[in-house]
């Protein structure tokens, strides 16, 4: 799924946890730094680079809560996901307060936590390639750019999102519902009266090349074919 293997800085006290993660991780083609308490994963974090922080709220000599405010100092998008014993509302809102992407419980089902894992990396500005050939075009994810030869058109944020989650989708039936849950996050009719406007202007940036296009499937959605190259 990714062109290297992302590496994730893994703050867990629970030394035979951690090793069973690791273990799990590293065999799933992540790289896994263990670290057994939270003053030597922010260590770590300082003089490392990371693509997703794992941490546990409850250790000894810096929490997890503590960690995630050192790591926010250094870098405020880093994926964050704490693992925690207590189902606490209060504990929830603290961690989603931090900036956390997620929440596992202890005990957590290994595979449920591998998912979040590559959802959240998915999802990453860093784990996006940066410059993407469309037919003619360049789509360059971090400028928010089209180009066509010596000629650029500036796009939108939710432009761009969309644009990413269909060439991630190309040539296969797109689910207007799907696509609505990803980049909204929720579907409503209001939501995919807004879709449809944007799709529009993508059709209008893109109708200098006629080898791709976005087709309509009537009560489904879409797909966007695109030239394999």
């Amino acid at each position: 799924m990714f062109k290297e293997r992302p590496k994730i800085l893994l703050a867990e006290d629970d030394l035979h946890l951690g090793i069973l993660l690791v273990d799990y991780l590293e065999n799933e083609g992540f790289e896994v730094k263990l670290c057994k308490d939270g003053e030597l994963a922010l260590k770590a974090f300082q003089v490392g680079r990371f693509d997703l922080c794992l941490l546990d709220v409850m250790m000894p000599k810096l929490d997890g809560f503590s960690l995630a405010k050192g790591i926010r100092l250094k870098d405020k998008k880093i994926p964050l996901i704490f693992i925690t014993a207590k189902a606490l509302k209060e504990d929830k809102l603290k961690g989603y307060g931090l900036g956390a992407d997620d929440y596992i419980t202890k005990p957590f089902d290994e595979e449920e936590l591998l998912w979040k894992i590559k959802a959240i990396i998915r999802r990453s500005p860093a784990s996006i390639t940066e410059m993407i050939s469309l037919g003619e075009y360049i789509f360059d994810f971090h400028n928010q750019s089209l180009r066509l030869g010596e000629k650029t058109k500036r796009i939108t944020e939710k432009e761009r999102d969309i644009i990413h989650y269909l060439f991630n989708h190309r040539n296969q039936v797109i689910k207007r519902e799907a696509m609505l849950e990803e980049l909204w996050g929720e579907n409503d009719y209001f939501l995919g009266r807004s879709l449809d406007v944007f799709i529009t202007k993508i059709r209008k940036y893109l109708k200098e090349d006629p080898s791709i296009h976005i087709e309509n499937v009537f009560g489904v959605g879409f797909i966007f074919n695109v030239p394999e190259k």
